[in-house]
């Protein structure tokens, strides 16, 4: 806090926002995306569940920049429905996701990178 002041001022290089708050406006965002049947983790999320160790954003992963912490890359890991047009369903989720984060979050989003993990059949839908 300043002195005398109520406000409070980042120290420079401190993160205003965590990844997780981040990745959880994505993963919201891809889920919402007609085509998405689920997201699953991918690289180091996929590593940190197998050890036990809870993910937030689950299917998304963050990664700002160095020079920038207002920009931000993400990654997302959907799995598409079985019948959906795969690059369709990805633009969408790229559209989508900067989007939503770009609106509720103020950061300003560089790349969206859609990894397509796998295909769902209905039948394999929980119910």
């Amino acid at each position: 806090m300043e002195p005398g002041g109520d406000r409070f001022e980042p120290a420079k290089g401190e993160r205003t926002m965590s990844r997780g708050f981040v990745a959880q406006y994505a993963a919201e965002a891809a889920m919402q995306t007609t085509g998405v049947a689920a997201l699953s983790p991918g690289g180091l999320a996929g590593f940190k569940e197998a050890l036990g160790v809870e993910h937030e954003g689950k299917g998304v992963a963050v990664v700002y920049h160095d020079e920038n912490e207002d920009l931000v890359t993400l990654h997302i890991y959907p799995v598409i429905w079985f019948g959906s047009i795969v690059p369709e369903v990805a633009w969408a989720v790229q559209e989508r996701v900067k989007a939503d984060v770009e609106r509720f979050t103020g950061l300003s989003v560089e790349a969206v990178h859609v990894h397509v993990v796998g295909i769902r059949s209905r039948e394999e839908a929980p119910t």
